[in-house]
């Protein structure tokens, strides 16, 4: 029988007060290798502990720690009559020429440039006899700990980064009668056996590592290419003690007889100042001489409204009697754990606010954290799902402001991708490469077409800018930050477009799948398409965004009639094939890898809106059997591509399929320190889990409608949410027992009309600015 729920109204001017079980990762035992450490970040600044006793590492990190500079290479040398030949080679059927061409004039092909680490703390004490060991990360308050007895006397370590204080701090404390007894120092990795950084003591208790980011492996167009240039640091350390007694050596300083001893390392950047030595020691000069309960209040006071903002319980309040590695262990066996599950949604968000805040840098492939001097994938900033991921949980786990960095980033890049369009295709605009970083090349970078030679990362960044304006309603951000993006990005697909013969609809050309290739007429493996399924999809998306944007500023244009004629004359890019799958490319290709992990033509779907299930029937089935298809044939890997399907499957209303998701990518993607093993690490993997979690909890891309508890899973019989966010700027709290919601409450800043579906019940719903609405059910 229909539930009818009851409904009292409060006039409500603030963000709901949220109380929930800590969240805390903890283990017996020191790590062994670096995914096992614990990460802390204050957005800039970010460290990996290790608690090793005796042998402590605090692997430090940096977010504009790179090689190189903005100037140090050039566009790709393609011309508009390169890009011609390449059109005429499609139109023609010879894919493979295509490909040839657009790598051979277009590309910079393989490139080496890569986020670094800034270094190594290293706390050498004399500890023996070990017992009664532990280690921990406290979501809640950011701070982790190590402790354990040496000979039966306590030894205790806390480590946190500040924001408000912009730099590490490190409170050591033992009973030990002897005291700390041992060295403190730090230490860079060499580049290719080439020191990249000095480390001396300037007294007896301050150290001080500077040096310059290098890149001696560095390559350009897959060819070697050394980088002696790039960013300057100055890292400085003052160690503080009461007792005992601390000295300059020239390894570092040596500690005698400390029974408590305060650590402040700070560091600087010649990317963020051009004076950075001076701001070094400005930023110790105004810490030097707090206490630590100042600074640990100061730390707690900015960083717990972040993480406060919301809270998710799964399941009873239960005590957290096991080890975080042990219930990793235990769901490689099959095991369900909710508050595992809980832990590393929490553990998203907690990452989020560690290595994005405004003012800052974006977060690149690994977030902030990277202890190579040449990482995985550079690093780097790859625009074909990977740092979009990693903002999708900005908006909907409250956290809009992180979102800030992304912008920023993107704004630079867009000025930057006007060269590239206007020198290499004579288009206005801006295009976006597939790959970018810290200098924000405007270039595409790879050695075959299917790897790096996309061009629709300009759109996919593009609707960050619009969910950012969906979420909170913010006018001035829609009419001053985002509309010009749009207008940019708009202008460039807009000239691209050419007319396709064989139907007379308008393509994209050169088009590809990213990192996916298709079987062509000729039997060769290709890349290049006219109107590849993506390009069309992201290219409809960004027109359809810029026109609604023009209109709620009111200011057509001649761009935006020009626009609205080529969106009514696009090839749809959702097509279905003859056995109802969503075709990938222009025509329904052989595909060589039928599980590929990129499931890019489903991007209207998820991260887009155009396919719904009330709004497109047809497609919303063609995307499940679409899926099926993939995962039939092996599909999905660890890591970002399990993590999409979790959403995929979200947005399917199937709670079943994305819990079993869930299962497979903490029996199989989880690092012991709850890192996503993609492998190797790649954090993408966090925020996609954490944004799939909330997409189950709550849907709100259907324009005027939001759903609570869309796809809960049998698993989650029981729980709670306080402070998620939904499209139009509502924020939820909400509780459901039995997997029945019982209790919705409802809160507007703005003041806007809504459909909620909840319980069963639909529900028409019309709140002024400031007001909720308490509902039970």
């Amino acid at each position: 029988m229909k539930k009818y729920p009851i409904l009292v109204l409060w006039a409500f001017f603030a963000v709901f007060s949220v109380h929930a079980q800590n969240s805390v990762l903890w283990y017996l035992q020191p790590s062994e290798k670096w995914e096992d450490a614990l990460p802390i970040g204050n957005g800039r600044l970010g460290a990996m502990i290790f608690g090793i006793p005796g042998k402590e590492r605090i692997q430090l990190n940096e977010d504009s720690m790179w090689p190189g500079g903005p100037d140090d290479w050039g566009l790709a040398e393609g011309t508009p009559a390169d890009l011609a030949q390449i059109r005429e080679y499609l139109i023609s059927g010879d894919h493979s020429s295509a490909d040839s061409l657009l790598v051979l004039k277009f590309s910079r092909k393989d490139v080496t440039r890569s986020h670094q680490t800034m270094g190594d703390l290293w706390l050498d004490f004399n500890w023996d006899n070990v017992t009664d060991y532990k280690r921990s990360l406290d979501l809640n308050t950011a701070i982790a700990h190590t402790e354990f007895k040496s000979g039966g006397y306590s030894v205790a370590q806390e480590v946190f980064a500040s924001a408000p204080d912009q730099a590490i701090l490190i409170k050591l404390q033992t009973t030990h009668p002897d005291g700390f007894r041992g060295l403190i120092r730090m230490d860079r990795p060499t580049d290719q056996n080439h020191p990249t950084a000095e480390t001396k003591a300037l007294n007896d208790n301050l150290l001080e590592m500077k040096g310059m980011v290098s890149q001696r492996g560095g390559q350009i167009d897959s060819k070697p290419a050394p980088i002696l240039n790039g960013v300057k640091f100055r890292v400085l350390l003052l160690a503080q003690n009461q007792d005992g007694e601390i000295r300059a050596v020239p390894e570092g300083l040596r500690v005698d007889g400390a029974k408590e001893i305060h650590v402040k390392l700070v560091a600087e950047t010649s990317f963020y100042h051009s004076d950075f030595e001076k701001k070094a020691e400005a930023t110790l000069d105004e810490i030097a001489f707090a206490s630590w309960g100042q600074l640990r209040q100061s730390h707690e006071t900015e960083y717990s409204p972040w993480f406060d903002r919301m809270s998710l319980l799964l399941g009873a309040p239960t005590s957290d009697e096991i080890s975080t590695d042990q219930r990793i262990k235990n769901a490689k066996t099959g095991h369900t754990d909710l508050r595992l599950e809980k832990l590393l949604f929490d553990f998203g968000r907690y990452l989020l606010i560690s290595c994005s805040r405004p003012g800052t840098n974006p977060a690149n492939l690994q977030g902030l954290w990277n202890q190579h001097i040449s990482a995985p994938w550079n690093a780097d900033y790859h625009l074909n799902i990977n740092l979009q991921m990693n903002y999708w949980p900005a908006e909907v786990t409250n956290l809009s402001e992180l979102h800030m960095p992304l912008f920023d980033f993107t704004d630079q890049l867009i000025e930057n991708g006007k060269k590239p369009a206007s020198q290499n295709f004579d288009m206005s605009g801006a295009m976006l490469p597939h790959t970018t970083d810290l200098w924000k090349i405007p270039f595409l970078q790879a050695r075959t077409a299917f790897w790096g030679s996309w061009i629709g990362a300009g759109a996919w960044l593009a609707r960050h800018y619009w969910e950012h304006y969906l979420y909170t309603q913010d006018q001035e951000f829609l009419k001053k930050r985002a509309l010009p993006a749009f207008k940019e990005i708009a202008q460039f697909y807009s000239d691209w477009l050419i007319v396709d013969p064989r139907d007379g609809s308008l393509v994209s050309a050169p088009s590809t799948s990213p990192e996916n290739q298709f079987i062509d007429e000729k039997g060769a493996k290709a890349a290049s398409t006219m109107g590849a399924a993506m390009d069309q999809q992201l290219i409809a998306d960004i027109f359809n965004i810029y026109l609604q944007s023009i209109e709620l500023v009111g200011s057509r244009s001649e761009l935006s009639d020009k626009i609205q004629s080529q969106l009514a004359q696009l090839r749809p890019g959702v097509q279905l094939g003859s056995d109802g799958r969503i075709l990938e490319w222009d025509r329904e290709y052989e595909e060589p890898e039928k599980g590929h992990r990129h499931m890019s033509h489903l991007y209207a779907f998820h991260p887009g809106d155009a396919i719904t299930r009330d709004g497109t029937p047809d497609h919303f089935a063609a995307v499940k059997k679409t899926l099926d298809y993939r995962l039939a044939n092996g599909g999905a890997g660890t890591g970002w591509s399990r993590a999409w399907l979790i959403n995929f499957s979200a947005r399917l209303m199937d709670g079943e399929m994305a819990h079993e998701h869930i299962q497979k990518l903490l029996a199989t993607g989880l690092y012991t320190n709850l890192f996503d093993a993609h492998p190797p690490f790649q954090i993408d993997g966090n925020f996609g889990y954490t944004a799939g979690v909330a997409e189950m909890l709550l849907q709100s891309h259907e324009e005027g409608v939001i759903r609570v508890l869309p796809a809960l899973p049998k698993a989650w019989q029981s729980g709670n949410v306080k402070g998620l966010k939904a499209r139009g700027g509502f924020t939820l709290d909400f509780s459901w027992e039995s997997g029945q919601v019982n209790k919705v409450k409802i809160y507007s800043e703005k003041g806007e009309s809504v459909v909620l579906f909840a319980d069963g019940s639909e529900i028409d719903l019309q709140l002024k600015a400031g007001e909720s609405i308490e509902m039970e059910f």
